[in-house]
């Protein structure tokens, strides 16, 4: 749902959305006779910590955090729940189930929830990734016990209505359609695809055009029960708030909400693949004029405790404009408008990638510079002034990463989902400050994948199929072929 005019006028002075992946997971709730609580305030460590906030659970084991910001009278209210397309049998069940939770729910019709969001210049919102499904919703604070029973609602008592579903099915088909028009939104569900071959982790949230087609209102319902259980859920509210009144009102909405048995998940720490040589995945668009690539290879899970260290080494490589690889192929070269590199982490593993495109002619001087920019981290290594400048960089853009609510309730959810602490927002900066020359070389040498590295190439077969054998063993798909599979 859009915000009216006014409330985006409001919002675009201070709300953006979550930039930073790196958030992390406690421990899965357990259900408990009497709410538990931790009080977590934030560590003065001479730099930016953690805005003080609270962690409880109320009786039927449903995670609730809470952190009051007075600054302006909004509130946000996220819930994530342990459920994703690593959850998926036939595919796209995690995200079909999301996006069905707007259908209509407690009675309400979608046109009716839609209504009464809109007239409040609120939103309300849902979808779902590799590992949890999202409900979010930002407001007026005055607007509270209007939008609360709505999100309760959507979240504990949607009605799948049938007529609503065969429409958003439509609408998904065609948009999986849609979206292999643009090379660059979709490459990275192949390479997860090549890297992870049939682990749960290389499953797209999209899902294919087949299991969509075979997905129906009895199939949601069975995930939605096997799923959305308060033992498997956590509720954020940021905002300007009165702490003991939210708890009363969140005791109210939610209290009710039955454990039905004990959500069973899959263990995505075993059957990781291993990779043993250097594969390229050719994707024939026979219409495209440049060649869009990724280049990489295994990455970190979010709770590896290098990761601050591998942020600051990899906005050298290619996290910032000038970045190594921005540099060399984009403005000393022209050979692209931007390339970019980055640690794509899951809760278990994790993906590294190079990404960039390039005009079909100049496909293998790309890849080329690409992996000489790359090989830099080796051969040369980083000096103190470049450690320095990116340092500086790092520290400079972390706050404002975590500044309105939306971004506050976003990192919050991510730490229940993926297993991180506070530790990771109030030990960042010191960390980045104990970075070391010796340090950067340990991280390259273990963490930035130099053999068996994987390449995803999109463009036109006929033309890039010779420079793309120059990498490794080819394997060809079709962009037009159902799914994002590598035969």
């Amino acid at each position: 749902m859009k915000l009216s005019p006014l409330s985006k006028q409001i919002k675009s002075c201070w709300l953006v959305a979550l930039v930073l992946g790196s958030s992390v997971a406690l421990s899965a709730c357990n259900s408990t006779p009497a709410p538990k609580i931790a009080e977590v305030a934030a560590v003065d460590t001479g730099s930016f910590s953690l805005p003080q906030y609270e962690q409880y659970q109320l009786a039927n084991g449903l995670t609730v955090y809470l952190m009051p910001q007075k600054e302006v009278p909004l509130i946000t209210i996220d819930a994530v729940v342990r459920a994703g397309s690593v959850n998926d049998i036939l595919g796209g069940e995690a995200r079909l189930t999301a996006k069905s939770l707007m259908l209509g729910a407690g009675g309400k019709t979608k046109a009716e929830i839609e209504q009464a969001v809109d007239f409040l210049g609120a939103s309300l919102g849902s979808s779902a990734g590799k590992e949890g499904s999202y409900l979010s919703s930002d407001f007026m604070a005055k607007d509270l016990d209007v939008m609360l029973p709505i999100i309760s609602s959507v979240l504990t008592s949607p009605d799948f209505d049938s007529k609503e579903f065969t429409k958003l099915k439509e609408r998904e088909i065609a948009g999986l359609s849609q979206a292999k028009e643009s090379p660059r939104s979709v490459i990275g569900r192949y390479f997860d695809k090549l890297i992870f071959a049939d682990h749960a982790y290389g499953k797209p949230s999209s899902g294919n055009r087949d299991g969509l087609k075979k997905q129906d209102i009895s199939r949601l319902k069975r995930f939605y029960q096997s799923y959305y259980q308060p033992q498997n859920t956590a509720i954020t509210v940021v905002g300007d708030f009165d702490k003991a009144a939210m708890k009363a009102k969140l005791k109210q909405a939610f209290g009710q909400w039955e454990m039905l048995s004990q959500v069973s998940q899959p263990n995505l720490a075993v059957d990781l693949p291993e990779l043993d040589r250097n594969r390229v995945l050719l994707v024939n668009k026979g219409d495209a004029i440049e060649t869009t690539f990724l280049i990489g290879g295994k990455g970190v899970a979010y709770d590896n405790a290098d990761l601050v260290g591998l942020t600051v080494v990899n906005t050298i490589l290619g996290g910032r404009f000038t970045s190594w690889l921005n540099d060399e192929l984009r403005v000393n070269a022209g050979l692209t408008y931007g390339a970019r590199s980055a640690f794509i982490p899951y809760s278990k593993a994790g993906v590294f990638r190079i990404s960039t495109f390039t005009k079909s002619d100049t496909t293998e001087a790309a890849i080329d510079l690409a992996l000489e920019t790359y090989s830099r981290l080796w051969e040369q290594g980083v000096d103190q002034a470049t450690l320095d400048s990116a340092k500086a960089y790092v520290k400079g853009q972390f706050p404002p990463k975590y500044e309105t609510n939306g971004q506050l309730a976003g990192l919050l959810t991510n730490m229940y989902l993926y297993g991180f602490d506070d530790s990771y927002i109030n030990d960042f900066q010191a960390k980045v400050d104990g970075l070391t020359i010796a340090e950067t070389k340990r991280l390259v040498s273990k963490y930035f994948p130099q053999d068996n590295l994987q390449y995803v190439l999109i463009g036109n077969a006929d033309n890039i199929g010779t420079v793309a054998a120059k990498y490794g063993t080819v394997t060809q798909v079709d962009i037009k072929d159902i799914g994002f599979d590598v035969k």
